[in-house]
């Protein structure tokens, strides 16, 4: 091969030198509907032979000096220095010969009956002293020469220069460049060592020249200029594309020419990637799967690093395609430069059956903290896969698994390092690992594995997984064990070990679904062994098993710290203390009463209860001194104790006696077994400790009610009052004043107890105090007195009270002083009440004063009271006007009510709130409206039955017995007949006055 590349190389000389003037040429020739491209040399007497097999070769003699020179055709276009190039292709018994663009063919037939074309001779065969170079005789030689071959179809001509293993391919290329080419050449003459004139030839050929011219012209430009990307790439874009679509493995030939065309490119252009690229890319669609990844290999030698993302970027898939140890060789190299790619290496693992170097790479990930998952994946779902990996495999996978390192690690140590790892996820990792074991056929392992993952588990949920997973686990093996069971049975056959261990198994699973229960229990307790409310559960769940409820007892004591008990620690006390006392034995009760209240709780509160139940369990059992003695010693306390209830940093012992909850049990058992004066002793105490409550007041107050100390109980609650302020003070002046006044005590007195009860008293509790003081007037002191009470009441009392305490006292002055009396109480009101309240004020008072008879004060009020009214948001306030006027006015009168109903409404049409008063008013209409519109027919009527309905309430609400002024029957505004309204409706406004007379 070299040697014939040599030859090539040095045939332009050797033309030179011998005179000869021979052009290159080449031809066109298609072998299995593929371009074979070759070189070769067109000298005189150059002709193609066709043997009888169908091969075909070039000829070429060259005569110089002597000498014969016989020039082979490669396989693939050589380097030689003028760069034209041709292609021969050969098929069997046929040649289809194409010339340019216009898809002429010739069967070979034809080609051997063609007329022999022959050159013009050389004038002299003498070497030339000064010999020219070939490309000076190209524009002379492309217009003068003429190919001296033939074509014969038959057998080979023999040679006795030529050896029998050497074809050679004939053809011409002279056709190849027409004379519109000569432009292009002179000027890569002109500039031979300029990229310029080649590309704007290529460029040339690519709008009108065939495939063949362009890789004629191609083909010298990466000759003359070897070390130019965009040429080569040029070039080889266009070989490639020539081949796209068609099948590699019938087409083996054209593709590997394709290939040493990438080779000779990347022996001076190895450091460009994209040339990498398209050879790798071209590489990838063919069946080279040794020399391919070999070649992947040279373009990450030959490129820098920063450049090797685009060669794996088309290494991967190929390793995906080539598959088996190829791909996870590769593919381990890759996870070492980029190792956010390794869970694609372990996919690849997984398909090729990899598992052990799957679960190591599983492991290097969930060791590096700082691994960021492309997938978005977290580090538990990344332990979960390996988790099924490892069980779903579990024979395949050794244990134990080698590092990297060369140490080995077991699948169950593996498993168990996630059980401190996540905590949370703990349910789902013992069940993985018991699964493990039951893959691997060692049941009893996997028993003993989920036995401890139910007693180990610290949530219900994942007690959940693990118990349903070892039941489920147990069913399917009894199911299996009664199947071999029953089978023995049908074939006759018995074995009492098989159903020995069928037997163990049942019990074994009643037992477990027994426990349930308790093992729920005991998860909760693990969770917080403070939570009171599940120790009681536990004792409640040994129900009669005394001796495992007082031990259930004793662990709850011992486990739960008071301080941070969940629920009422003391009822655990006190339950185990019940326990002893249902048992009648009342002595170790007392012990444990003893010990319970002694214990350091968190509130004062359990204390008080603790010490309550002591004495209520004294009770029950009749000793009623001892219980008295137990609630003694616990409100003992030193004689002044400056000791803070609320103060956190004493213990409950020290705040105990201040525990108004226990004082309160004290007090009563007191009062039921013990006599007053050791009640009152107990009620003093309270007094003085300062933890009385309103109810202490009054259950004290009453008791010495009972015993009749009457004035001691006054003292009492005159006690509370100095103790409590309002609000509570005003239900023990309520309480006091009442039965003060039950008492009859002297009118002074209780005139006193009044005052003071009023004095300094707040508007929202004013009005029954005052209501009681008036009272009091009223029977047993002066009526002057109870009027000047309730007039102070209006103004004491609260906003929302003052209309109601205005009318009562209206009421009670018309009682005692008569109507007249009450015009100060009405203008008084008018003037303190708001707006609304002093217009409802003013029709009271109108209509007082026109049952009086006084017509004229009533209008007066009525006018006065319109400045407050809109007439759109308070119509009944104006009909009540509208009826007075209509019985006791004129139409004078009824005008000056129509003229100050427009004035005010003008008035509220500019004021502020208007818009607020009706958007009131018409809030009020729709609701109105839906109450009454499912009451009404939704039938539809006709036209003169409705108008007729129109005009009956109209007629209902003209003024009625209003005689007007003038002397027609209907008035001034009579409207027309209908004979006189010329077919328009007149829209009339019952509220319009004439006023043309007052003009």
């Amino acid at each position: 091969m070299v040697i014939l590349l040599v030859t090539l190389m040095l045939l332009p000389m050797n033309l030179r030198n011998s005179g000869v003037t021979g052009p290159w040429v080449s031809q066109y020739f298609n072998v299995h509907d593929q371009l074979i491209p070759a070189v070769c040399v067109l000298l005189p007497t150059s002709e193609f032979v066709v043997d009888g097999e169908g091969h075909t070769f070039f000829e070429a003699t060259l005569r110089s000096s002597q000498q014969v020179l016989e020039v082979d055709v490669f396989g693939f276009p050589s380097a030689l220095h003028c760069g034209l190039a041709f292609d021969v292709g050969y098929r069997s018994r046929e040649i289809e010969f194409s010339r340019a663009r216009f898809g002429k063919h010739f069967p070979a037939a034809e080609i051997s009956r063609a007329s022999t074309f022959r050159t013009r001779q050389p004038t002299s065969t003498t070497p030339s002293t000064s010999p020219q170079p070939v490309h000076g005789l190209m524009p002379e030689l492309l217009r003068n020469f003429t190919p001296p071959f033939g074509l014969v179809l038959g057998k080979r001509r023999p040679s006795p220069a030529m050896p029998s293993a050497i074809a050679r391919p004939p053809g011409s290329s002279l056709y190849l460049i027409s004379q519109s080419d000569e432009i292009y050449e002179n000027d890569i003459l002109r500039s031979p060592g300029s990229i310029k004139p080649w590309l704007d030839y290529a460029q040339f050929k690519r709008q009108y020249g065939t495939l063949l011219e362009q890789s004629f012209v191609l083909e010298r430009a990466v000759t003359a200029l070897p070390r130019s990307y965009k040429l080569w790439k040029m070039y080889l874009h266009m070989r490639t594309t020539h081949l796209k679509n068609k099948s590699p493995a019938r087409h083996v030939t054209e593709f590997q020419k394709v290939n040493a065309l990438f080779e000779r490119a990347l022996v001076l252009l190895n450091k460009m990637p994209r040339i990498w690229e398209m050879y790798l890319t071209f590489l990838c669609q063919q069946p080279l799967v040794t020399f391919t990844r070999r070649t992947f290999d040279r373009a990450l030698r030959a490129l820098p690093l920063t450049q090797h993302q685009r060669v794996w970027k088309l290494y991967r898939p190929f390793a995906n395609s080539a598959g088996g140890d190829t791909a996870v060789r590769i593919w381990r190299r890759y996870a070492q430069i980029h190792p956010e790619h390794v869970e694609d290496f372990i996919e690849v693992l997984l398909q090729e059956s990899q598992y052990t170097e799957a679960v190591q790479r599983y492991m290097a990930i969930l060791n590096n903290p700082s691994f960021k998952s492309k997938e978005t994946k977290g580090p538990f779902q990344h332990w979960t896969e390996m988790l099924e990996l490892l069980i779903d495999h579990a024979r395949q996978i050794p244990s134990p698994i080698p590092l990297e390192n060369g140490s080995t690690i077991s699948v169950e140590t593996i498993i168990r390092s996630g059980l401190q790892r996540f905590p949370d996820q703990r349910g789902i990792l013992w069940v993985g690992l018991a699964r493990y074991y039951i893959n691997l056929g060692a049941y009893e392992r996997a028993r003993d594995i989920f036995e401890e993952g139910i007693t180990t588990v610290m949530t219900v949920r994942d007690f959940s997984v693990v118990f349903d997973t070892y039941a489920e686990a147990e069913e399917a093996l009894i199911s299996i064990k009664l199947e071999e069971s029953a089978a023995r049975q049908q074939k006759g056959r018995v074995d009492a070990d098989a159903d020995t261990d069928l037997d163990i198994r049942m019990l074994r699973f009643e037992q477990l679904m027994d426990r349930r229960p308790f093992l729920v229990n005991d998860v909760l307790l693990r969770q917080n062994p403070h939570n009171v409310p599940e120790w009681q559960k536990r004792v409640a769940l040994w129900g009669e098993n005394s001796a495992m409820v007082v031990q259930t007892y004793t662990d709850a004591i011992a486990a739960v710290s008071p301080k941070k008990a969940v629920g009422r620690f003391h009822e655990l006390w006190t339950n185990y203390a019940k326990f002893y006392e249902a048992g009648g034995d009342v002595r170790n009760a007392r012990i444990i009463m003893e010990k319970a209240v002694k214990v350091p709780y968190k509130s004062v509160s359990e204390l008080a209860e603790m010490w309550t139940e002591w004495a209520e369990m004294e009770l029950r059992n009749e000793n009623f001194d001892q219980a008295v003695n137990i609630m003694a010693t616990a409100t003992k306390a030193p004689k002044r104790s400056n000791v803070d209830y609320f103060d956190e940093t004493l213990s409950p012992q020290q705040r105990v006696h201040k525990s108004w909850k226990l004082w309160s049990f004290y007090v009563d058992l007191v009062e039921s077994v013990s006599s007053l004066d050791e009640t009152k002793k107990v009620y003093e105490r309270i007094f003085e400790l300062r933890i009385a409550t309103p109810q202490t007041v009054v259950n004290y107050a009453n008791l010495l009610e009972e015993q009749e100390y009457y004035e001691e109980s006054f003292k009492v609650y005159e006690r509370g009052l100095d103790l409590f302020s309002y609000p509570v003070a005003f239900e023990l002046w309520n309480l006091y004043l009442t039965k003060a006044v039950d008492r009859n005590i002297s009118i002074e007195r209780l005139r006193d107890l009044f005052e003071q009860a009023v004095d300094e008293c707040p508007p929202k509790f004013a009005k029954t105090l005052y209501l009681m003081y008036g009272a009091l007037e009223e029977e047993r002191g002066l009526a002057r007195h109870a009027m000047r009470i309730y007039e102070r009441a209006t103004r004491a009392v609260a906003d929302e009270d003052r209309t109601e305490m205005f009318e009562f006292y209206v009421t009670k002055s018309a009682s005692n002083f008569g109507l007249t009396s009450t015009r100060g109480i009405y203008e008084r009101a008018i003037a303190a009440l708001p707006d609304k309240e002093a217009a409802a004020m003013c029709v009271k008072f109108a209509e007082m004063e026109r049952r009086l008879g006084e017509i004229d004060r009533a209008r007066a009020i009525w006018g006065h009271a319109s400045q407050f009214c809109d007439p759109r948001v308070n119509p009944e306030f104006w009909r009540k006007w509208e009826q007075f006027e209509v019985q006791h006015g004129n139409e004078e009168t009824f005008k000056e009510m129509l003229r100050i109903k427009r004035s005010v409404q003008a008035q509220f049409n500019t004021d502020v709130n208007f818009i607020a008063s009706q958007a009131v008013a018409r809030q009020q209409q729709l609701a109105q409206e839906q109450l009454t519109g499912g009451e009404e027919d939704e039938e539809e009527v006709g036209g003169a039955k409705a108008d007729a309905m129109a005009a009956l309430e109209r007629q209902a609400r003209a003024p009625m017995g209003f005689v007007a002024a003038s002397s027609g029957p209907e008035g001034g505004n009579r409207p027309k007949g209908d004979g006189e309204t010329n077919g328009k409706v007149e829209v009339r406004n019952e509220d319009e006055v004439d006023i043309d007379d007052d003009l």
